[in-house]
C-alpha cells in the first residue's frame, strides 16, 4: 500500500521504516502536518498516517479522498482529532493504536510531580552557578499524601501502581471502576470529592466532548487549595485560561503538563529563534511553580517501536482485507 506519512521526525522515520522492512508498503514522509493546505500532498496515496496533531476535519478528508485515500492510520491512541463522522461518509477506514507503552506515560507524569515538589529544575540550576542555597526548594513528602486519579485505563492503573509505592492513599474517578484498582485499594468517588480530597490530581482520561474543559472555572473551586495538577493524556481536558486565574489565587500550587490545548502550532517544532505568538502559554511559562514538557511523555524507545509495529500491522490488516483489531468505527464514534 502506498501510504503518506505526515508529521514525521528523524525518530517517525527510523522507526517505521525499521518496522515496515517485511511488510513492503510504500512509505512516503512528510514533514509538515496534515492540514486543508498541505492535504494535496496526500494525492494518489492510498493512505495517510497521521499523528496527534494533524488535522483531519471534514474539509482535509474531503480532500484526499477525493484523490483516493481509503484509510487514516492513526499513530496514537486517541482519535478526537478526527471527524469521525465525516470519515464515515466517504467511506474511509481509520485504525488507530490503542496501547503503546502506558508505563511510559505514567512514569513521566511521575517525574512531572517530583520536580514540582522537590524542584529538581531550580536545583539544577543553582549548582551550576555554585549557589547552594536551599531557600525556596522546599517539598513535602509523597509518602501518606492523597493522589486522585481521572481516568483508570491502562495509562491510569500504570500511574496508579506507581504512586501506590510511595506509599500515597488513591482516590479515582472513572466512568468505569477498573477492578486493578480495586485490588489496589483504590478507592472510586465522584469527581468534586477527588478534587476536594487530593494534594496531587493528575489526569489519564481520553478527550471526548463530554470530557472537554473538565477542568475548568468551576471544577477548580472543587480543588484543595494549594493542590498539585498534572495532565500528560490531552490538553484539552483543561481550560488554560482558568487554570491561570486559579495559579495566580493559589487554588492550584503546582502545575505539571505534557500537553497543552493549543500545542498544535508550537510543540514537536524548534522555535527556539522565534517570538512565541501565543500569549496565553507565554503567560504560562512565567510562573514557577509551572513546568511543561513538549508532549514527549510517550517518546520512548519502547514507545515508538510499539507504535510503528502496530500501525505497519494495521495498514497490512487493511491491505490484505483481513480483519483489523484497531479498526474504529466511524459512525458510531468508538474502537472496536
Amino acid at each position: 500500500m502506498k501510504v503518506a506519512v505526515f508529521s514525521t521526525k528523524a525518530y517517525d522515520r527510523q522507526f517505521l521504516t525499521d518496522a515496515n522492512a517485511e511488510s513492503g508498503h510504500e512509505l512516503v514522509f512528510f514533514e509538515p502536518r496534515l492540514t486543508p493546505d498541505t492535504a494535496t500532498l496526500a494525492s494518489g496515496f492510498e493512505a495517510v498516517c497521521v499523528f496527534i496533531n494533524d488535522e483531519l476535519h471534514a474539509d482535509t478528508l474531503q480532500t484526499i479522498a477525493s484523490t483516493g485515500t481509503k484509510l487514516i492510520a492513526l499513530r496514537s491512541a486517541g482519535f478526537n482529532h478526527v471527524d469521525l463522522h465525516a470519515a464515515a461518509k466517504l467511506g474511509m477506514k481509520v485504525v488507530r493504536v490503542p496501547s503503546y507503552s502506558p508505563q511510559a506515560v505514567a512514569e513521566h507524569a511521575v517525574g512531572l510531580i517530583l520536580t514540582l515538589n522537590r524542584k529538581y529544575h531550580r536545583a539544577f540550576n543553582r549548582v551550576r552557578e555554585s549557589n547552594f542555597s536551599l531557600n525556596g526548594l522546599l517539598g513535602f513528602d509523597l509518602y501518606g499524601s492523597t493522589v486522585g486519579i481521572v481516568g483508570t485505563g491502562k495509562i491510569g492503573v500504570c500511574f496508579a501502581q506507581i504512586m501506590k509505592g510511595f506509599g500515597c492513599n488513591l482516590l479515582a474517578y472513572d466512568i468505569y471502576q477498573n477492578p486493578a484498582c480495586l485490588d489496589m485499594g483504590v478507592k472510586y468517588v465522584e469527581l468534586p470529592e477527588l478534587l476536594g480530597d487530593s494534594d496531587i490530581v493528575s489526569l489519564h482520561c481520553p478527550l471526548t466532548p463530554e470530557s472537554h474543559h473538565m477542568i475548568n472555572s468551576e471544577s477548580l473551586k472543587d480543588f484543595n487549595p494549594g493542590a498539585m495538577l498534572i495532565n500528560t493524556s490531552r490538553g484539552g481536558l483543561i481550560d488554560t485560561k482558568a487554570v491561570i486565574k486559579a495559579l495566580k489565587s493559589g487554588r492550584i500550587g503546582h502545575l505539571g503538563l505534557d500537553v497543552y490545548e493549543l500545542e498544535g502550532s508550537l510543540f514537536f517544532e524548534d522555535l527556539s529563534d522565534q517570538v512565541i505568538q501565543d500569549d496565553i502559554f507565554g503567560r504560562l511559562i512565567t510562573f514557577p511553580n509551572v513546568v511543561i514538557t513538549g508532549h514527549q511523555a510517550f517518546f520512548t524507545r519502547n514507545a515508538l517501536q510499539n507504535i510503528a509495529e502496530a500501525t505497519i500491522s494495521n495498514i497490512t490488516d487493511i491491505d490484505s482485507g483481513h480483519s483489523c483489531p484497531n479498526l474504529v468505527i466511524a459512525e458510531q464514534g468508538i474502537a472496536v
